[in-house]
C-alpha cells in the first residue's frame, strides 16, 4: 500500500483526495493545511474553474497536520502529493525528497527553469521519484488524440489548434492569479496545459512565435502561439488566456487534422470527440480513459510501487514544457519568434 500525504487542500488538493479513493493500492494517510475548518473536514469553501465546490469530508483515520515540517518528518508517508502554490514547489519538493519521500507535484513543476533543474538534481541525488501532474495528458478527450496519433489509423498529423480560456478567478479572496510571484500568471498556470500536451505529441519545438495582450501589471493575459517544427510538415497553434466572461468560466478544446480524418472537441458544447473521415462519415470516438485524475494518480502510485519513473509524468518532461511556455511569454512581449535550444 502506497501511503500518500497531500500538502495543500485547495481545489487540486481536494480533487486528488477524492481521486485517490479510486486508486487501488493507494491510501491518503495524511493531509496538511493551516486552515482549521479544512482540518476538520469542512471543505465547502474550496472552489475551482470547473466542477462544484468542496463538501464535507470524513477524515477519520487520516493524520491532519497544520505544520508542514511535521508532515515531511512523518515516516509513514511514501508519496508526498504537493498541491501548494507553485512558488513553493522547489522548496517543498526538495525537502520531501531529502526526507526520503517520492514526490508528485502539481503543474507547473516550478516557476522558472533553474528551480525545475534543482528539483530534478535533488531527485537524482536522493534516488526518489519526482513526478509532475500534467493532467491533460490523461484527460480522456486529449489522451485519445495521442492514442490515435501513435496508432496511425488516420495517417500523419498535419495540423492542430488547441484552445483554453477561462474567466478571471474571483474565488480565492485575493487576485492571486495575477501575481507572477505566486503562479506565473495565465501563461504558466493555464496555458502550460496545452503547451505540455503539444510537446507530448510532437516533442520540443525549434521555436515559438506568440502574440498576446498584457495586463496593467505587465503579465500576458491572453496569447496565441505557433509552435515551429521545421521539416515535420505540421502546423500547430494554441490559444489561452483569462479573458472569458462569467457566463462561460471554463472552455477547452481542439481541432486536430490528420491525413484521413479530423477530430473536434470543445468542452462547452461537445461532450465527446467528433470524428470526420475522408469518406464523408461522422462518428463519435469513445476515449479509453474515464477519469483523468484517477488515471494520473494511478500512474504515480504504480511508479512508487515499481520504483520506475513513469515517462508520462516524469519531471524532465514537465521541465521542458515550462521552458517552452516561458519562451512563449518572452515572444509575446518582444513581438518576435524565440528559438529553443
Amino acid at each position: 500500500m502506497v501511503r500518500v500525504g497531500i500538502a495543500g487542500i485547495g481545489f487540486m488538493g481536494k480533487t486528488h483526495f477524492g481521486a485517490y479513493k479510486q486508486v487501488e493500492g493507494a491510501q491518503v494517510a495524511a493531509i496538511f493545511t493551516r486552515d482549521r475548518k479544512k482540518l476538520e473536514g469542512d471543505w465547502t469553501n474550496v472552489r475551482g474553474n470547473f466542477g462544484g465546490s468542496g463538501g464535507v469530508e470524513d477524515l477519520s483515520g487520516v493524520k491532519r497536520y497544520d505544520d508542514l515540517d511535521a508532515l515531511l518528518a512523518d515516516p509513514d508517508i511514501d508519496l508526498l502529493d504537493v498541491c501548494l502554490p507553485s512558488s513553493m514547489h522547489r522548496e517543498v519538493g526538495i525537502r520531501a525528497m531529502e526526507a526520503g519521500k517520492h514526490v508528485l507535484v502539481e503543474k507547473p513543476i516550478a516557476l522558472n527553469v533553474a528551480d525545475a533543474d534543482a528539483m530534478i538534481a535533488a531527485a537524482d541525488r536522493t534516488g526518489r521519484l519526482l513526478m509532475v501532474a500534467q493532467v491533460l495528458r490523461f484527460w480522456p478527450e486529449f489522451a485519445a488524440v495521442k492514442d490515435i496519433l501513435d496508432g496511425g489509423q488516420y495517417g500523419a498529423l498535419r495540423g492542430a489548434h488547441f484552445k483554453r480560456v477561462i474567466s478571471r478567478p474571483d474565488w480565492s479572496g485575493d487576485d492571486w492569479f495575477s501575481d507572477p510571484e505566486k503562479t506565473g500568471g495565465a501563461v504558466v498556470d493555464l496555458h502550460i496545459h496545452d503547451t505540455d500536451f503539444i510537446l507530448y505529441l510532437l516533442g520540443k519545438p525549434a521555436a515559438v512565435w506568440s502574440t498576446g495582450t498584457l495586463s496593467d501589471r505587465g503579465q500576458v493575459d491572453y496569447l496565441v502561439t505557433e509552435y515551429q517544427y521545421p521539416g515535420k510538415n505540421v502546423c500547430v497553434t494554441a490559444q489561452s488566456g483569462a479573458v472569458a466572461m462569467k457566463g462561460l468560466e471554463f472552455e477547452h478544446g481542439y481541432d486536430v487534422y490528420f491525413e484521413h480524418a479530423m477530430l473536434r472537441h470543445n468542452s462547452s458544447h461537445t461532450p465527446t470527440i467528433e470524428v470526420y473521415t475522408a469518406d464523408g462519415a461522422k462518428h463519435a470516438h469513445t476515449p479509453r480513459i474515464a477519469d483523468a485524475f484517477v488515471a494520473q494518480l494511478r500512474s504515480a502510485v504504480d511508479g512508487v510501487t515499481s520504483g520506475v519513473l513513469p515517462d508520462v509524468i516524469a519531471a524532465h518532461s514537465a521541465r521542458n514544457s515550462l521552458e517552452v511556455v516561458l519562451a512563449e511569454k518572452e515572444s509575446a512581449r518582444l513581438a518576435r519568434p524565440v528559438e529553443l535550444a
